[in-house]
């Protein structure tokens, strides 16, 4: 919302990988000199960004190594951090003595391609009742998995944790193959809905069927049904649950102070996403999109006049956003209300100044490193997981 003091330019032009078919983008090319988190960046819509040298006001501090890290969620009135790792590990950090634990009762994940352990959300209720929310991959018969939703009871004491009573309350259509996932969660900020992302699993077509949940971002009650309301509950099964689709592969969503529901979603080669979420719209995906099919297949811009809602924000060559979170805390004040997307392919952090249901370009910090999650800390920091086997947990303070 309110603009840095920063300059607004590239740190340096990152040659990026598209994603291969099955995976999700290749890390860039080694740099030639090692980077430093700090260059500052903007662009217009599409535009290659310019290199710059600026401090960027912030500076990371390692904190832990883990080992394949998808998500983290701080617990509202503790000091405890909840971290998943793809292979199915779920682990509960003390933020105050640095213990680390392994929680007991988790689910069998499938870890394969882009699938495995995923999202992790306190539930809106925790500070009363302990409830927590998780994603992950489970296999379906014949060879096909899909992701699902699960609830469970967080108990811990001493050096033990476990979850209790944890039972799926969702799930995605099965299909074969291991990517475009998603299931990334947000509640609403009265806690009386949860919102789902829900991709198109590599099929494309499926995210302009109605008739399944792919390829969509979902509104659901806190047990997992349909909420009542739903632009398509007309249709009966999985179409009550659909609040809006032509969506390829969302893996952030966030609400702002507003109340306003936010995006960022993976292009294909090209046409990366911010995406304001609005009720029944149609996103345009794989009829519309500012990228192209691998090996350079065309698609059709967003255009006026589509019938597709276009994205507020747009990255080609990729950036393949990862994650997505919305700046609410003073430690930070010149970026609250601001939205940050942990990039991949693009080994980034970056910024997008969001004005109302406006977003442009704001700041591109050159981690060095796929930056798979971040987060917003009690006391205003800001944390990110980078992504593979030896990814870093890093607090981001600011500068004196």
């Amino acid at each position: 919302m309110r603009r840095t003091a920063l300059a607004t330019a590239l740190v340096s032009s990152l040659a990026l990988m598209a994603c291969s078919p099955t995976t999700e983008p290749a890390p860039a090319p080694a740099q030639t000199a090692s980077p430093t988190p700090g260059a500052t960046a903007t662009a217009t819509p599409g535009e290659t960004p310019t290199a710059d040298v600026t401090p960027s006001g912030f500076e990371p501090r390692e904190v832990a190594v883990l080992s394949n890290p998808w998500a983290m969620a701080f617990l509202p009135g503790t000091n405890q951090l909840l971290i998943t790792q793809k292979s199915g590990e779920l682990l509960l950090r003390d933020q105050e003595s640095g213990a680390t634990i392994t929680v007991e009762g988790t689910p069998q994940v499938v870890d394969a391609g882009q699938g495995g352990f995923g999202d992790v959300v306190p539930g809106p209720t925790y500070e009363q009742d302990h409830t927590i929310y998780l994603s992950w991959v489970e296999q379906g018969d014949g060879g096909e998995s899909g992701a699902v939703i699960g609830r469970a009871r967080l108990e811990s004491a001493g050096t033990t944790a476990q979850l209790v009573d944890l039972s799926v309350i969702w799930r995605q259509d099965k299909t074969t193959g291991n990517g475009h996932f998603s299931h990334r969660m947000a509640f609403s900020s009265d806690g009386t809905h949860l919102f789902v992302s829900s991709g198109d699993r590599q099929k494309m077509e499926p995210a302009q069927d109605l008739s399944t949940n792919l390829g969509k971002i979902l509104r659901l009650n806190p047990d997992g049904s349909p909420a009542d309301g739903n632009p398509f509950a007309d249709r009966g099964g999985v179409s009550a649950e659909i609040w809006s689709y032509g969506h390829r592969n969302p893996l952030g969503i966030a609400f702002d102070a507003d109340g306003n529901l936010w995006s960022s979603e993976m292009g294909p080669q090209g046409g990366d996403e911010i995406n304001l979420i609005v009720e029944g719209r149609n996103y345009g995906w794989p009829r519309a999109s500012n990228g192209s099919h691998y090996g350079g297949g065309e698609i059709p811009d967003h255009a006026p006049g589509d019938g597709f809602e276009p994205p507020k924000v747009w990255w080609t060559p990729s950036v393949s956003p990862g994650s997505l979170m919305i700046y609410s805390g003073d430690t930070f004040p010149q970026w609250q209300g601001d939205a940050f997307v942990g990039a991949l392919s693009g080994q980034a952090l970056i910024r997008v100044d969001l004005d109302g249901t406006e977003a442009t370009k704001g700041d591109q910090w050159d981690m060095g490193q796929r930056i798979r999650d971040v987060a917003q800390g009690p006391d205003g920091s800001i944390w990110v997981i980078e992504d593979g086997g030896n990814g870093r947990l890093l607090e981001l303070a600011p500068t004196v």
